[in-house]
């Protein structure tokens, strides 16, 4: 069943258009891809943008300059968030921050499905957030693209690997652990795979995540 609450971040995650299979062949072999159904200049725009900001911009101590190539590139960051030089951003432009959130240096945030990061949040340094995966069954290895939802007040500690899912409210990941399954509201998980094992007090969610220090 899905509450308002779930519906309000449905809303505001972007996704990419639905693939379409192309047949192409190589050394007399037709293979299928499948491919974001997308023109050939958008492509190209993406590409610049993920690599511009991969190579360079990311490095720039300027969080001005950061965030203003992301959001020139389609992705949409609300006020007070930041996001720390090294991290590393695919799909520029299905990523969505809210408000006063912070990531930390040298993130990796795959954002090929769609990554929707609520308000308030915090993310530790070299976390990774992964859109998705392959069909290990299938000859042509292809992807299986799934958005991730990460909602108001979580925090997700430094080296933490997030597979697609949804961490809800105030959710919390300890350092070092693999999420791969929802996490509930309130919820703190740890381990791999990760696995609840208390919960937070929902009166300490009255805090904001803004951390923007100069130069950093």
């Amino acid at each position: 069943m899905t509450t308002d609450s779930d519906s309000k971040y449905l809303r505001a995650l972007r996704t990419p258009p639905p693939p379409r299979m192309e047949e192409t062949t190589v050394d007399g072999k037709t293979k299928k891809y499948k491919m974001q159904n997308i023109s050939l200049a958008q492509k190209i725009y993406n590409r610049v943008g993920l690599l511009g900001y991969n190579m360079l911009v990311t490095f720039i101590p300027s969080h001005t300059i950061r965030l203003g190539w992301l959001r020139l590139f389609g992705a949409k960051i609300g006020k007070g968030s930041a996001i720390l030089r090294g991290t590393t951003v695919f799909d520029i432009a299905y990523l969505t921050i809210g408000e006063n959130c912070n990531v930390s240096f040298r993130c990796v945030l795959d954002a090929r499905a769609g990554i929707l990061i609520g308000d308030n949040v915090v993310i530790a340094s070299d976390t990774h957030l992964l859109g998705g995966g392959h069909d290990m069954n299938d000859p042509n290895f292809l992807p299986i693209p799934k958005p991730m939802i990460i909602e108001d007040y979580a925090w997700i500690g430094t080296r933490a690997l997030i597979l697609p899912c949804t961490i809800h409210r105030g959710g919390v990941v300890a350092a070092q652990a693999m999420v791969n399954k929802d996490v509930g509201e309130l919820e703190v998980v740890g381990g791999n795979p990760a696995k609840p094992f208390t919960k937070r007090n929902p009166d300490a969610l009255k805090y904001t995540g803004h951390y923007r220090p100069l130069f950093y």
